[in-house]
């Protein structure tokens, strides 16, 4: 039950990242955690869960309070994951969560989740041309199965998220932004992250009850983060964050390769 200061100043590191790009802290956080300072990754994923739970809420005040919200979208996406988080919990409460093949079974969906991540944040506007060229002329899909989709990408992102601690965020997004391509980007942003505090807190406070949070390091972490938060959004208008990016998805493909190959 000590202070780490390493965990705030990687928490420093990955709010300013956060700050800059956008990008969800888990796809930064977790495998930080896992292959700097070798938690286990059941811990990290829970932790992390609760850290993200926090830190968004004051995006979602943020994004509330401008009108960036479609409450249509966030209760879809709920209606899916916050469901699938319960059974993700339920079935993690059932196994040794120390056992090899647990600890497989999550660093292998965090890498490929990894990997997915990156090729996301590079060639998301080539994803997206794609996606509108091959819908083409075609009849729009009606409103109720645009209804049906989301709900599958929230249960999706439900399992996802509570396995790893990833997904909401650039996977999300993307493929928010085919279903809903008549929407500002911004609201489709400021829908996610609002949909991520529920879905996360859920995670987190399951983690908790089944024994898989290190409350000094979560501390720990949360002190070096907000002020990261602020000074990379602080920066972000004097950043190319075209670069950024780039950077930011080369070192996740590095840090996926570490996971996938051990």
């Amino acid at each position: 039950m000590t202070f780490e200061p390493l965990y705030s100043l990687s928490g420093l590191f990955v709010g300013a990242l956060v700050g800059i790009t956008g990008v969800g802290g888990g796809s930064l956080m977790t495998p930080l955690l896992v292959l700097l300072f070798g938690v286990h990754p059941a811990t990290a994923v829970g932790t992390d869960l609760l850290y993200a739970a926090i830190t968004k809420t004051a995006g979602t005040a943020i994004h509330g309070m401008h009108g960036r919200v479609n409450w249509r979208i966030v209760g879809s996406l709920a209606a899916g994951s916050l469901p699938a988080a319960l059974l993700m919990l339920w079935l993690l409460a059932g196994v040794d969560r120390k056992s090899i093949g647990v600890t497989n079974t999550i660093t292998t969906a965090l890498g490929w989740l990894l990997v997915m991540t990156a090729i996301m944040l590079v060639f998301r506007g080539p994803i997206l041309e794609l996606a509108r060229h091959a819908i083409g002329d075609r009849t729009p899909p009606k409103p109720t199965t645009i209804l049906a989709l989301t709900v599958i990408l929230g249960f999706v992102l439900g399992v996802l998220v509570t396995l790893t601690s990833v997904g909401a965020g650039a996977l999300g997004v993307t493929i928010l932004l085919v279903l809903y391509p008549r929407l500002d980007v911004r609201e489709i942003v400021g829908s996610d992250i609002v949909h991520a505090v529920p879905l996360t807190l859920i995670g987190g406070t399951g983690y908790w009850l089944i024994g898989e949070i290190d409350w000094p390091m979560l501390l720990a972490l949360l002190i070096g983060s907000i002020p990261g938060i602020i000074l990379g959004s602080l920066l972000a208008p004097k950043l190319h964050e075209r670069t950024i990016r780039i950077v930011l998805a080369a070192t996740l493909a590095v840090v996926a390769l570490k996971l996938l190959t051990g």
